[in-house]
């Protein structure tokens, strides 16, 4: 269906593709995954022409679309594209604005383009919503109309740039539905996205972008559970678990708080147990380690097992051992003892008296 050969994009200070090949069959969902700065959208908007490759080729159909010989507005037709931003028209109601291109650029009566319309409408669930002008609608709504407007067209395949990362978090849901009800129709797409979990569940193809190309490619369980190249475990790793290690009191646990709000949303970690988490950072490590000490010497980590669903606080330190459960904080104390909430207190032998306790604790979601 499409297929890139050595593809370059060159900029005036900066090279994000390199040498990137790499074949797209018709019914991929391919998620593209990787680090900030190194393509992802870059490669979106080589492949609909919207930036023409410095080198290479780009393949459509047996056809080679950057070689200045074919009709650019045709090869769109057959991608769509849904940005970051929704890019609606402002003074067009809802339902002109999935109607207009299917005029100007199909050839549609007003008549076959409002009847499209509205059942595109009604697929995405916002039919109620039609002669709304896009101000009236939230963010996530205006997303679900961009991508009803893309697929008026009828493309044979979708790009999507970041389509959730405009979005608040309550608002993602409902956007990721429509695009998982997609994938079960069969259409073509390609995802740039940070949500993993989403990127995981969706694809049947992810596409981990660095150093100037597709670094490493297989299956969602190849990449994100044996991942193969030392790039693709680090990143992976890093999507799944935080350290913090703390050697003075002067700590500013708010920047820590904000990673792991942010940390959450990318794993879709529910509020409740984040919330249980840092209540237990605070009274372990606020009020009684560093309380204690002048000079601690403090490991955190923070993991997160989506197959197992479990969230794990651990916490190594030098020095006294405190005891969790002396706490006479009550909020803490009731955490505990929450059948989903399990408790590893410990003293641990080492040569070298470094982090010599340990205390770990494990948030479940189901009891168990």
């Amino acid at each position: 269906m499409i297929e890139l050969r050595h593809l370059r994009k060159e900029f005036e200070d900066v090279t994000p593709l390199e040498d990137v090949n790499v074949t797209i069959n018709k019914g991929d969902v391919i998620a593209v995954i990787g680090p900030s700065g190194t393509g992802k959208s870059t490669l979106l908007r080589c492949i609909n022409m919207l930036e023409p490759p410095t080198s290479g080729e780009i393949i459509v159909d047996g056809q080679v679309i950057n070689d200045g010989k074919c009709d650019l507005n045709e090869i769109r037709k057959k991608m769509g594209m849904v940005f970051q931003s929704f890019n609606l028209f402002g003074h067009l109601t809802v339902i002109e604005n999935i109607m207009n291109p299917q005029i100007t650029l199909l050839g549609r009566s007003r008549q076959e383009a409002y009847d499209k319309a509205m059942y595109l409408l009604n697929t995405v669930g916002l039919s109620s919503k039609a002669f709304n002008y896009p101000e009236d609608l939230s963010g996530g709504q205006q997303q679900r109309i961009a991508i009803a407007r893309t697929l008026a067209m009828d493309p044979d395949i979708i790009l999507f740039d970041e389509p959730t990362s405009a979005l608040d978090p309550g608002m993602i849901g409902e956007v990721q539905s429509v695009i998982r009800m997609l994938a079960k129709s069969g259409i073509t797409m390609m995802i740039v996205t940070h949500e993993m979990d989403f990127a995981r569940k969706i694809s049947n193809r992810v596409l981990f972008m660095d150093q100037g190309g597709i670094y490493e490619e297989g299956t969602p369980k190849e990449i994100f559970e044996h991942p193969k190249k030392p790039n693709t475990i680090k990143f992976i790793k890093r999507l799944t678990s935080l350290t913090y290690k703390i050697e003075t009191d002067d700590y500013d646990f708010t920047d820590a708080y904000d990673e792991l709000q942010q940390y959450a949303e990318k794993l879709l970690i529910e509020n409740e147990r984040i919330s249980d988490l840092q209540i237990a950072m605070e009274e372990i490590v606020v009020n009684n380690i560093m309380e204690a000490t002048d000079h601690p010497e403090v490991l955190i980590r923070v993991d997160y097992s989506e197959k197992m669903d479990l969230l794990s606080l651990s916490i190594r330190y030098k020095g006294e051992h405190h005891d969790p459960k002396d706490s006479d904080n009550e909020l803490f104390l009731e955490m505990l003892s929450e059948p989903t909430t399990e408790l590893i207190d410990r003293v641990i032998e080492t040569d070298n008296d470094i982090y010599n306790n340990l205390i770990e604790i494990h948030f479940k979601w189901e009891e168990a």
